[in-house]
C-alpha cells in the first residue's frame, strides 16, 4: 500500500441545489442525493472541509454571460418555469439555484486561491459547460467554471487551464475563451455526440489560436485510451502553457454504465484521471485545483466516481472498483488520432 500524506480538500454543497426541479429529466436532484449518500456512507464527509456556497452577483455572472441571457433565465423562473430549449429545463427556483451554483464554484475557487484548502470539489447543479455568452443549453443555465475562470483572471492569476473530461464537448466554455491567450482549454469527449462541436480543427482564434485543444474520441474508448490522451496531450500542453490554477469541468457521463453515451470508462479510470490532474497541479501551480460537477446520470456510477475522485484529492489510493470494468471492451486504436493532435500542437 502506497502512503500519501493527508490533503485538505474542500467540498462545496448545499441542499439548495436540490431545488432546481427538473422532474424526470436525466439531470435531476437525485444525482446529488446519490453522491452525498455515498460520501456519508463511506465516511468521507467528516474528512472534507465543507464550504457553504454563496450567491453569485449578477455582475459576477455577467463576466461570462450577456445581461439579456441572465434576464431571460430570471424571467422564466419568475413566470413559473418552462423549457429554455429542447433539453434544458427552468423551474420556479432555477434562477436562484443557478446563482448559488455559480457562487458555490466561486466559493470553492476563493478557498483554493487563499489556501483555505489545497483543492476543492464543487458538488453543484445545474451544470454549466454548454452555456455560452448568449444562451443556456444542454441542461446548463450559467457556465459555472467559465464564471470562475473569468473571476480568477480578474482577481488572482494571469494564466489558467480548464480541463473538461465530460463525455460531451464543452462548447459554451470553448466559445467563451476561444480567442483568449490566457486560458488553455482542453476537452476530451466522444464524437459524434451532442453538441456536435469539438473537432481537431477548432484550435482557437486570433491571440488564442493554438490555445484550444480538443481530443475527440471515438465510441468504445475506455480507461487506457483516456489515460493516453491525458498523458500524451494534456500534460505536455499544460507544462508548456504554465497555468497558475487548474479548473476542471468534471463530467462522469463517460462511465460504461451511463446510457447517455458510448464511452467505457470505469470508476478506477476516473480515479486515475483525477490522479494525473492532481499531479499536474502539484507540479505546475502549487496544487491549486478546483473540480466542478458537470454530467453523470447513472446514479451509482456518478456517486462512486465522485467518491473516488475525492479520495485521490485527499491523498488516498482509490479502493477496488465497486462496479468493475465494462462487461465487453474492444478498445479502438487512437494512436493515429493522438499523433495528429500532437503534431498540430507541437507536443
Amino acid at each position: 500500500m502506497v502512503y500519501y500524506p493527508p490533503m485538505s480538500v474542500g467540498l462545496v454543497y448545499d441542499p439548495i441545489y436540490l431545488e432546481h426541479d427538473t422532474g424526470t429529466h436525466p439531470e435531476n436532484s437525485s444525482r446529488l442525493k446519490a453522491v452525498m449518500g455515498l460520501l456519508e456512507e463511506e465516511g468521507l464527509l467528516p474528512r472534507l472541509s465543507l464550504l457553504a456556497p454563496r450567491k453569485a452577483t449578477v455582475e459576477e455572472v455577467a463576466l461570462a454571460h450577456s445581461r439579456e441571457h441572465i434576464r431571460r433565465v430570471e424571467a422564466m423562473a419568475r413566470a413559473g418555469g418552462g423549457p429554455l430549449d429542447a433539453d434544458t429545463v427552468v423551474s420556479p427556483r432555477s434562477y436562484e439555484v443557478a446563482l448559488y451554483a455559480a457562487g458555490g464554484t466561486l466559493r470553492g475557487l476563493e478557498a483554493v486561491m487563499t489556501k483555505e484548502v489545497e483543492s476543492a470539489f464543487c458538488l453543484v447543479r445545474p451544470p454549466g459547460h454548454h452555456a455560452s455568452f448568449w444562451h443556456g443549453a444542454g441542461f446548463c443555465l450559467f457556465n459555472n467554471v467559465a464564471i470562475a475562470a473569468k473571476y480568477a483572471l480578474s482577481h488572482w492569476v494571469q494564466r489558467l487551464l480548464i480541463v473538461d473530461f465530460d463525455v460531451h464537448h464543452g462548447n459554451g466554455t470553448q466559445d467563451l475563451f476561444y480567442a483568449d491567450p490566457n486560458v488553455l482549454y482542453l476537452s476530451t469527449h466522444q464524437v459524434p455526440l451532442y453538441p456536435g462541436t469539438g473537432s481537431l480543427e477548432e484550435r482557437g482564434a486570433r491571440e488564442g489560436e493554438g490555445i484550444n485543444i480538443n481530443v475527440p474520441l471515438p465510441a468504445g474508448c475506455g480507461d487506457e485510451e483516456y489515460l493516453r490522451a491525458f498523458n500524451e496531450v494534456l500534460v505536455p500542453a499544460a507544462r508548456r502553457f504554465g497555468p497558475e490554477v487548474i479548473l476542471v469541468s468534471a463530467g462522469y457521463d463517460g462511465h460504461w454504465r451511463d446510457s447517455i453515451a458510448n464511452i467505457e470508462l470505469s470508476v478506477t479510470g476516473y480515479a486515475r484521471i483525477a490522479g494525473v490532474i492532481k499531479e499536474m497541479a502539484q507540479e505546475l501551480c502549487q496544487g491549486k485545483l478546483l473540480f466542478a460537477l458537470e454530467g453523470g446520470y447513472d446514479l451509482d456510477a456518478l456517486a462512486h466516481s465522485v467518491g473516488a475522485t475525492l479520495r485521490v484529492l485527499l491523498g488516498e489510493e482509490a479502493p477496488p472498483d465497486p462496479l468493475g470494468p465494462p462487461p465487453s471492451y474492444t478498445p479502438p486504436d487512437i494512436s493515429p488520432l493522438l499523433k495528429i493532435i500532437k503534431a498540430r500542437n507541437g507536443l
